[in-house]
């Protein structure tokens, strides 16, 4: 009889010790208002990133009633763009040529709705004007792209290639292309495919600072861009005015860190970007959402004139959470700020299919700091003086009531 109230009063310790625990170790906590139903959207707040990890581990829901604390399961999701291509099967039947271009026609078996061509050549310098014609009895033909330039250069400076036909979504059996060329095309493959777009839902993000340099050493330009916190950031846009065409290599990178040097703050820099800016293209780049507070832009300018930069535009997918609330009588509250935290492991990801499809937002509050948060790490049990003090008290309480009860039945 002891020993089982013994272990009953160490297993009541424990389990308060264990309470206590769930949130002493997040730093920062917001509380959450408005749930008034099982399942609920919680967006993420810009302010949130900058003490959150990287790589939100440390994201944790928790509900009190009193005594009781739960965990609430939840789903991280990024609001992205979802882009969709679908190859659709043409075969060439015609190939062509008069002093007008080189002709190639393409048929399907039904109409088909296209909106994207991608060439192969196997040329591999050459600058060329193609136009795309649509017809479905390969008699009557409807313009649909002229003087399209396509580009291809590659040498020690540059490769670069610009083949891909993009034009309104054309529904026709026949697509006919023309190529302006001095000399006969070897087309290698054109692949034919509709390509489906379904909006993310993106937030523009200001910036405090924007700065250029042109090196004229090392032969390129360098732009920096400060933010105010550290935010995540998907799509890059830059401004570049010019008179003329250009292709110059280039790359986006985010500082990971800074340190402190005789020349000031220098920082550390990973990659999120390289590509080729082209007067062709729309200058606008899209790259895995991370989160960052200062961007580096450089561009390859080789023996050519700098180009006049005015500044970028910069977005972020947003993020946002879906929590199943068990209980709205709880009071609920996100924490976050714990570096040890590993990605939690809930069970409602294999089932995601039966979450409803329209959610409501619910309220996050401001950040403040956790009151119940300990810089000091929790020790086991019996390695903290307080606690065997008042283990040893309880034992030796129940050992003399209990000495006590056998003295007075003798």
């Amino acid at each position: 009889m002891l020993k089982l109230k013994i272990n009953l009063l160490l297993v009541l310790l424990l389990s308060i010790s264990v309470a206590k625990a769930q949130t002493s170790t997040y730093k920062f906590k917001r509380d959450i208002t408005g749930v008034n139903s099982v399942w609920h959207s919680i967006q993420l707040p810009d302010q949130l990133y900058k003490n959150a990890n990287a790589d939100f581990e440390d994201l944790r829901i928790f509900g009190a009633n009193g005594k009781d604390t739960v965990e609430i399961p939840y789903l991280l999701k990024q609001r992205a763009d979802k882009i969709n291509t679908q190859e659709v099967a043409f075969k060439q039947i015609n190939q062509s040529s008069n002093p007008n271009g080189y002709y190639y026609t393409f048929q399907s078996d039904a109409a088909s709705t296209i909106n994207q061509i991608n060439l192969s050549f196997k040329q591999e310098n050459f600058d060329w004007l193609v136009t795309l014609e649509g017809s479905n009895d390969n008699k009557s033909w409807f313009l649909i792209l002229k003087d399209y330039r396509i580009l291809s250069i590659k040498n020690s400076n540059t490769d670069y290639q610009f083949t891909k036909l993009s034009f309104p979504e054309s529904k026709y059996q026949y697509f006919r292309m023309a190529l302006k060329s001095p000399v006969q095309p070897e087309l290698v493959e054109a692949k034919i495919s509709k390509t489906d777009t379904i909006k993310g839902t993106y937030q523009d993000i200001k910036y405090k600072a924007y700065h250029l340099f042109n090196d004229a050493a090392a032969k390129e330009s360098i732009v920096t861009v400060d933010l105010n916190d550290p935010v995540p950031i998907s799509n890059l846009k830059l401004h570049v005015q010019s008179d003329f065409d250009f292709y110059r290599p280039f790359k986006i990178e985010y500082a990971t860190d800074s340190f402190n040097t005789e020349k000031g703050v220098q920082f550390n820099y990973a990659q999120l970007y390289e590509g080729t800016l082209s007067s062709l293209e729309k200058l606008t780049f899209n790259f895995p959402n991370t989160i960052a507070s200062r961007l580096k832009i450089t561009i390859q300018n080789n023996d050519n004139k700098p180009l006049r930069l005015s500044g970028v535009e910069l977005k972020g997918s947003v993020y946002e959470l879906i929590a199943r609330f068990d209980n709205p009588k709880y009071t609920y509250s996100l924490y976050y700020g714990n570096e040890k935290a590993v990605t939690p492991i809930y069970e409602i990801e294999k089932f995601e299919s039966k979450i409803p499809a329209d959610l409501t937002s619910v309220t996050i509050g401001p950040e403040q700091r956790n009151p119940a948060y300990s810089i000091i790490p929790n020790k086991p049990l019996f390695e903290n003086k307080a606690w065997l003090w008042v283990l040893m008290a309880a034992i030796i309480a129940l050992l003399g009531w209990f000495s006590f009860k056998m003295l007075r039945n003798k």
